[in-house]
């Protein structure tokens, strides 16, 4: 198949597809990577949240920026947008999830998940140069208070997170992964981490695995959104895709692969798959394709400081977190200083459940607390006074998503799929918020997505594509090799088959780290079982050409 473009396409560049660029040039394939966003460095990045341009997703209206809102039925979804996906809007937390996500039935049956992705997980810390907080900030402090409020102040705990830290003014050289690129002062505490961290601290995906893989030999083309993968009768497969936005800019691109990886995200990946499955390109993909989708069971809260004495906004995304119980994970968030465009979102906090409509309790609150509500219209200073709340639940409950023809065309929809119903309302979370509001002198608030709609928000989508031992009970499996199509192959976070009840950027990392690591050299055998044959555990390929230091493979025992 030399004749092909590509030995293997990966469709997406975040947390899955850009593991999967590095490791398989290193086992010396030819990768071509297709990035629907634009290219950034870091002075191209957003300065503020109100350049709508640079940092908000909707091509339709020229905006081609690095977050994107998708709002479905039951869920309004943040994810990222350019090449490095999700890395360029991540908090940065490298955090491992809760033991409840590796006993969730839909996928603990198969392996011991924990201790098989054990080194990975080491393998991803080391890539993404995950360092300890050094400091604690005035949202820390907020944190710490509602631990006391909630008795659970013995949790509390500063992350590893993505970003070097260094020493203010001291230049260090180069390294060869965890961070890779130009020289770095180190973090300046400024809380930009989600808008675009302009002075090369944060550890995103571009300067480590994507920087590597293309020094490595794999071509990135960003612009490119697949709209279309047809198998090719003599095998390998057409990969077609267009520049997105308006139609006058649609001309369209073929590439051909021997193999494919879908690393679009959780949404992108099953939203493509569904237009492949309905369009015939790909018949007999398994009909799990759009269940089981994980919201995290997040609800985001907060509380907001009468005026700007205290600033909050100082920091990185995310520095610490507290366990309310075995399932709950809190962490404090911030946007820096001028980014106040997501304020706009935000309103009085109201609580869920009971016999009226959320919206009638948000009518009665403004009725009750007009001040308050006139308060909470203004987002003068709003990330200087704010303190975010993520509250994230390991709990088994899960979404379907499915296309839904309307008067403008086929959309992404969702309803219940199984578990408990997916939480539009968590009490702890509003618990936490007014104990914030408390300490903070100011009131508590929530999304207006939540108190209008009843709908959450969650920056951490999963699932849609999930592991499973047969089509029966997955789209992939274990190997992340698609059902019927062993020449086709998820690695992000549709791959995902529980709620992490944390962040899981490094959980998808190590799980695309284990999937490749299985692949066989270009060439070589594949150690893997067949398709279709029981699951065993393999043991990782060492690279032909690894090109990051031997120490970054270290964790692992190689066949």
């Amino acid at each position: 198949m030399s004749s092909l473009d590509y030995d293997v396409a990966i469709i997406g560049s975040g947390f899955g597809g850009s593991v999967a660029a590095l490791r398989l040039t290193e086992k010396g394939y030819r990768v071509g990577v297709l990035e629907a966003g634009r290219r950034y460095r870091d002075d191209t990045l957003p300065k503020t949240s109100w350049n709508i341009r640079k940092f908000f997703w909707f091509p339709k209206l020229g905006l081609r920026g690095i977050q994107r809102l998708t709002l479905l039925r039951d869920v309004l979804i943040l994810s990222g947008a350019g090449v490095g996906g999700g890395s360029l809007v991540w908090a940065n937390v490298c955090y491992e999830p809760l033991d409840d996500a590796f006993d969730d039935p839909q996928w603990s049956y198969i392996t011991d998940w924990k201790k098989e992705l054990a080194p990975y997980y080491d393998l991803a810390r080391r890539m993404l140069g995950a360092e300890r907080v050094p400091f604690e900030t005035n949202s820390d402090q907020v944190l710490r208070a509602i631990g006391r409020d909630l008795g659970v102040e013995h949790t509390v705990h500063l992350h590893d997170v993505a970003v070097h830290f260094g020493n203010p003014g001291q230049e260090v050289p180069d390294p060869s992964f965890g961070g890779a690129g130009p020289d770095r002062a180190g973090c300046r505490h400024c809380g930009g981490c989600m808008v675009g961290c302009q002075y090369n601290a944060k550890n995103r995906l571009d300067k480590n695995y994507l920087y590597l893989a293309e020094k490595q030999g794999a071509e990135i083309h960003p612009n490119q959104q697949v709209v279309d993968v047809e198998p090719l009768a003599d095998g390998g497969y057409r990969i077609t895709a267009r520049k997105p936005g308006a139609r006058v800019f649609r001309r369209r691109r073929t590439y051909t692969a021997e193999q494919v990886v879908f690393a679009a995200g959780a949404l992108g990946t099953t939203r493509l798959l569904m237009k492949l499955r309905d369009a015939g390109r790909l018949p007999g993909l398994s009909d799990r394709l759009g269940y089981q989708v994980r919201t995290n069971s997040e609800a985001i809260t907060g509380a907001l400081a009468p005026n700007a004495k205290t600033d909050y906004s100082h920091g990185v995304a995310i520095t610490s977190s507290i366990h309310p119980d075995g399932d709950t994970t809190i962490e404090p968030v911030r946007y820096p200083k001028g980014s106040n465009s997501m304020g706009l979102l935000t309103t009085m906090l109201v609580d869920g459940g009971g016999r009226f409509p959320r919206w009638i309790k948000f009518l009665a609150a403004v009725v009750r607390h007009p001040v308050t509500f006139l308060r909470s219209l203004s987002v003068r200073r709003w990330s200087e006074r704010t303190v975010i709340l993520l509250v994230m639940q390991s709990i088994d409950n899960s979404l379907r998503v499915f296309t839904k023809k309307g008067l403008f065309g086929t959309r992404l929809t969702s309803a219940h799929d199984t578990g408990k119903p997916n939480p539009t309302y968590l009490p702890v979370a509003n618990q936490a918020a007014r104990a914030a509001a408390d300490h903070m002198g100011g009131f508590a608030g929530s999304s207006l997505n939540e108190v209008l709609l009843d709908i959450p928000l969650t920056a951490h989508i999963l699932g849609g594509a999930c592991v499973g031992d047969s089509a029966a009970s997955g789209v992939i499996d274990p190997y992340h090799r698609v059902f019927a199509y062993p020449g086709l192959h998820v690695a992000d976070g549709a791959a995902v088959a529980a709620n992490l009840g944390t962040n899981p950027s490094l959980t998808i990392t190590a799980l695309a780290e284990r999937a490749v690591a299985l692949w066989p050299n270009r060439g070589e055998e594949d150690p893997r079982p067949a398709p279709g044959e029981p699951y065993r555990i393999v043991d990782p390929v060492r690279p032909a050409a690894p090109a990051v230091p031997e120490g970054a493979h270290a964790e692992l025992r190689f066949s």
